[in-house]
Formats: structure tokens, C-alpha cells, sequence
């Protein structure tokens, strides 16, 4: 299992460096918690810069040692491993169109990576998440937990913006997720959904169409941006800094990372985003919040999309 000594060298490994695995690159080495950041990509030549850009930063930042490699061999005692790398979602493209093309590649990458770092914590990230992430888990033969995908956090930390602008508060301060699916099927779960412990619901200038609104938003967001500038990089790396630090950590927060049901609420045999307590072993325990009806249908929908894929 993943490494529990305070002495460990916090080694996160980056697999793909492109847009989204270098924002997070970027992003992780401000949270000043890695000692050691391994860049892996299929020809060296072409991320040795981004080693090197980075390296020129370090004076204002934690020290952290930056290598970039195209060995899977030098990503050996890492205690994360973020998987990016795959085909990246085009305008007009849903997740799910990337599935079958994304799916070959990781039949190439997952085995390579638990061969030389089976106790890593790894976290997909690679659209369709949650279909990858599925395929993963069956493909590491990993303790479960172990390996889990980036999920709804993004999508929970839009909608709580969202939510933000009309309610006037701060969106830290918003308990309110979105599950399910990392895609056009997820869902708010706005019956459990509080601010300060007050029920979301009857919080002053709460309404279900402005909620409603919110999510709308939350779901669209990524096509707005891809149509607007190609894709979207900066929110994934803060969500996954932020993922990183909670396993280097061990602050088992709650964060709605995807991962391979065993009867959430009645659900198996495919993974997507519910609360999990997040340390330094993966996702520690699975939480099973009350849904109200119609969220336990939407759970449905989502978990009979993702199973066609599967």
C-alpha cells in the first residue's frame, strides 16, 4: 500500500504533458508540498523545456526537484501519479466520444506505470473519466481506492461558483455537489446541500430555478470554454493540486472523486463521482449521502450511460 512515513519524498508523477499536465505541473509545485516532480512523456525531447521552464521558477517557490523523462522506470517510488495523457475533447466533442480511443491508450500506460510504482495512489484524469477510470481499476488489479479519477470535483467547484453569485457567499463556505458522471449526465444534489448548516433550499434568494441556472452553467462550462479558447487547463490543475496535497497530506477530506461502485445505493459494476474521504492511501472510505427521489433517478441515468461504454 501506498507509503506512511512523514520521511516519505512526496514524488508525484505527471503522465501526459500536455495542456492539462502541465497546468497541474504549474499548479502542484505553488502548493509546496512535492518534493520531486517527475514529467513523463513518450519523447523527451519534446518536454525537456517544460522541465526547464519550470526549473526557472523555483527560486519563488518550494524546492522541488523537476525531471522529465520518457522512462517509466524513473517514475519508481512515486506516491502519486496523475494520468493526463490521451486525446483531448474538440469542440462539438462529448467526453464520451474520446472513450474507445482513450481506453487503447491506457491498455498501453496503466500496466506500465503499476509495474514500476505498485503502491502509487494514481488519479486519472483523461476524458471520459469515469469509463477510464472503470477500465483502470480492472486493468492495475490495485487495492480499491488505490486508483480513482478526478471525477465531479471540477464540476462541484463550478456549480458552487455559480451558486456563489446569487447567494453572496462565499463558494467555500457552499456545501453542494455534483455526482454522478463527469459529463452531460450528472446531477446536483441539492436536497443535502447546505451553507453554514442552514438547508441550501432555505437559504435567503435561493430558488430552484436559479439553482437550476447554476448547474446549468456548472454542466456547460466546459463546452463554452473549448469553443472559446480549445480547451480547459487552469480549473482541472487547481482541482488537482488540490487532490495531490489531500493524499500527500492525509487530510481525508471529502471530495466527489470518481471511483468503482460496490452498491451505492444499489449501484455496481461502473465508476463515477460520489463523496469519498480523500488521504494518503486514495479514497479511504465511500460515503452514501440520502438523495431524494428524483436524484436517485438521475444516479440512474448516469450510471446506465456510463455502462454502455463499459
Amino acid at each position: 500500500m501506498p507509503k506512511t512515513n512523514p520521511s516519505d519524498s512526496n514524488k508525484v508523477a505527471i503522465v501526459g504533458c500536455g495542456r492539462v499536465g502541465m497546468s497541474a505541473a504549474f499548479s502542484i509545485l505553488h502548493s509546496g508540498v512535492v518534493n520531486e516532480l517527475v514529467l513523463y512523456g513518450r519523447h523527451k525531447a519534446e518536454i525537456i523545456g517544460e522541465e526547464l521552464d519550470l526549473e526557472h521558477g523555483i527560486a519563488f517557490l518550494h524546492q522541488a526537484t523537476i525531471h522529465a523523462t520518457e522512462s517509466y522506470e524513473d517514475l519508481a517510488d512515486s506516491d502519486v501519479v496523475i494520468v493526463t495523457a490521451g486525446a483531448s475533447q474538440k469542440p462539438g466533442d462529448t467526453r464520451l466520444d474520446l472513450a474507445a480511443k482513450n481506453v487503447s491508450i491506457m491498455e498501453s500506460i496503466i500496466p506500465e506505470i503499476v509495474k514500476v510504482a505498485p503502491n502509487a495512489v494514481i488519479i486519472m484524469v483523461s476524458n471520459p473519466v469515469d469509463v477510464l477510470t472503470y477500465k483502470a481499476y480492472q486493468m492495475a488489479g490495485l487495492p480499491k481506492g488505490q486508483i480513482f479519477g478526478s471525477g465531479t470535483v471540477l464540476d462541484t467547484s463550478r456549480f458552487r461558483f455559480h451558486l456563489s453569485e446569487f447567494l453572496k457567499v462565499n463558494p467555500r463556505s457552499i456545501h453542494a455537489y455534483i455526482l454522478g458522471e463527469h459529463g452531460d449526465s450528472s446531477f446536483p444534489v441539492i436536497s443535502q446541500a447546505t451553507v453554514g448548516g442552514q438547508p441550501l433550499n432555505e437559504f435567503p434568494n435561493f430558488s430552484d430555478k436559479k439553482a437550476l441556472e447554476a448547474y446549468e452553467k456548472a454542466r456547460k462550462a466546459a463546452y463554452t470554454i473549448i469553443e472559446s479558447k480549445g480547451a480547459t487547463y487552469y480549473g482541472i490543475a487547481a482541482v488537482l493540486s488540490h487532490i495531490v496535497k489531500c493524499v500527500l497530506t492525509d487530510s481525508k477530506s471529502v471530495l466527489p472523486v470518481s471511483i468503482p461502485l460496490h452498491n451505492f445505493h444499489g449501484h455496481s459494476g461502473v465508476a463515477l463521482s460520489v463523496p469519498c474521504v480523500v488521504g494518503r492511501r486514495g479514497v479511504e472510505t465511500v460515503l452514501q449521502p440520502k438523495l431524494s427521489w428524483e436524484e436517485k433517478k438521475a444516479l440512474e441515468k448516469s450510471v446506465n450511460t456510463l455502462k454502455q461504454y463499459l
